[in-house]
């Protein structure tokens, strides 16, 4: 791309998202995360329906008095933008592709997260983590992120959300909001995550959740007789023959199955997440998003 196009298309996104950050998301944004994190504040005598979980039993030894830790509510948060860059957001059958639907949402939470001071970092990941922006504030740190999400090529076509999720919790030592922006399709033969040991670490540490970015036809396939499909990530190809009933049909139920585990697993650890069709308003799906947080 060219140096003035990619300038044009950064700017035409800054506006869009930064415009329905302020006018819209903000306040849903800020709902839905503030006060999620607690920092120490001090210490006190412990007062009649106090959490005894908040005792501090080194001071009650000490002064021989039963003390308690007050905690306060942290007024800047560290967000963390998980981003899937393999070969397979290169997808999109009807208003656009996967990787630019990324793009728009992650500018999105980029500017509501600056809109309440918070700091914003990148991490981008195919099969390895390709790049890290850390966590800082300011609008030509969010333009360079934005730039990088237009622009960036990654080394590696294939997936490995638990690597992404891994170098997070190295990396990011301090509890973040995270979210993790994906289509999900990292997944074992018979359609489970393969990244859920890395997830149970990860939220154990980090508010994390998950964006699905999916197209409609990754999930049910058109009767439009013999194709040769290609996997993106991979480069295999097949024919398949999409006239045949029985054929979609599986085709459908074996990617229900996979949607039906990974749901499971995110509910098991109780991460919130939210699905957006590249054929879907995008707003109103955050929106209700941020509103069920809340």
């Amino acid at each position: 791309m060219m140096e003035n196009d990619l300038l044009k298309k950064v700017r035409k996104i800054e506006i869009k998202t930064r415009s329905l950050s302020h006018q819209i998301f903000a306040g849903e944004y800020h709902s839905a995360f503030k006060g999620r994190g607690m920092a120490f504040s001090e210490v006190r005598e412990y007062q009649y329906g106090d959490d005894i979980r908040n005792m501090d039993w080194n001071v009650t030894a000490r002064l021989r008095a039963p003390y308690v830790k007050v905690f306060e509510e942290e007024r800047e948060l560290t967000v963390v933008l998980l981003i899937d860059v393999s070969s397979s957001r290169a997808f999109g059958t009807s208003q656009r592709l996967k990787r630019d639907l990324m793009a728009e949402v992650a500018a999105v939470l980029s500017f509501s997260a600056s809109i309440n001071n918070d700091k914003v970092g990148a991490l981008f990941f195919s099969t390895k983590v390709e790049k890290f922006i850390p966590p800082k504030k300011g609008r030509s740190h969010l333009l360079h992120i934005i730039r990088e999400l237009i622009e960036f090529e990654p080394q590696n076509p294939g997936t490995d959300i638990g690597e992404a999720l891994r170098y997070l919790t190295n990396a990011i030592k301090k509890r973040c909001t995270a979210f993790l922006i994906s289509d999900l399709m990292d997944l074992d033969t018979e359609g489970a995550p393969r990244y859920e040991n890395a997830l149970k670490i990860a939220v154990g540490r980090h508010d994390l959740s998950v964006i699905n970015i999916y197209d409609r036809r990754e999930r049910v396939l058109p009767d439009v007789g013999l194709v040769c499909v290609r996997d993106a990530e991979t480069g295999e190809q097949i024919w398949v023959d999409t006239s045949s009933r029985r054929m979609r049909s599986r085709y459908e139920r074996w990617n229900s199955h996979a949607a039906d585990l990974t749901r499971q697993m995110l509910h098991r650890y109780r991460v919130d997440s939210v699905s957006i069709a590249t054929d879907q308003d995008y707003v109103r799906e955050l929106i209700s998003f941020f509103k069920n947080r809340a």
